[in-house]
C-alpha cells in the first residue's frame, strides 16, 4: 500500500508523450518476440502438424 504521505509531482506533457512511445515500444517488441516464438514452433513442428490425424 503506497504511503499516503509520500507526494507525488504531475508528470510534464513532454514526460507523459515519453512514457507512452516507450509503453508502445515494449509492447511492440513483445508482440515481435511472441510472434517469432509461434513462427519457430510451427517451423520446427513442420507441416506434417496440419495433416496429422486427431
Amino acid at each position: 500500500m503506497p504511503d499516503p504521505e509520500v507526494p507525488y509531482r504531475q508528470l510534464t506533457p513532454a514526460e507523459e508523450a515519453r512514457r507512452r512511445k516507450r509503453s508502445i515500444a515494449i509492447a511492440l517488441a513483445l508482440g515481435a518476440w511472441v510472434l517469432l516464438f509461434f513462427v519457430l514452433t510451427i517451423v520446427k513442428l513442420g507441416p506434417q502438424i496440419l495433416s496429422r490425424p486427431l
